[in-house]
């Protein structure tokens, strides 16, 4: 059974860096597209960043681009997400997702309806 679990999370202050993990168990990941999403209180969940199982596609949404940077380690089964000059809008809780593309999958999507998996969400808060 696949499992994600997301770590990393935590209180920066503003224009602080963090980088959050999100931790594949139960299969390969390099079968699968993973996605980063987040959800601030009051909010609806939105797609960040996504990267295919190939690593040849990425994809930000307009408001990370510039800031985050998605990256995946397959021999570590993890995929991360660095947060550079963090803005207390970024304050939510981040959701790692797997999407089966299997081996060499040369898309993503940052839409949620294309994932299956979910792991339980890590808190990032920016504040002073």
């Amino acid at each position: 059974q696949l499992q994600l679990v997301e770590s990393g999370g935590g209180l920066v202050q503003p224009g602080g860096s963090l980088r959050v993990s999100c931790a594949v168990s139960g299969f390969t990941v390099d079968y699968y597209a993973i996605g980063w999403f987040r959800q601030a209180p009051g909010k609806e969940r939105e797609g960040v960043s996504c990267i295919s199982s190939s690593g040849g596609s990425i994809k930000y949404a307009d408001s990370v681009r510039g800031r985050f940077t998605i990256s995946r380690d397959n021999a570590k089964n993890t995929v991360y997400l660095q947060m550079n000059s963090l803005k207390p809008e970024d304050t939510a809780v981040y959701y790692c997702a797997a999407d089966y593309t299997g081996l060499s999958g040369s898309h993503c999507s940052t839409g949620e309806y294309r994932y299956d998996t979910w792991g339980q969400g890590t808190q990032v808060t920016v504040s002073s």
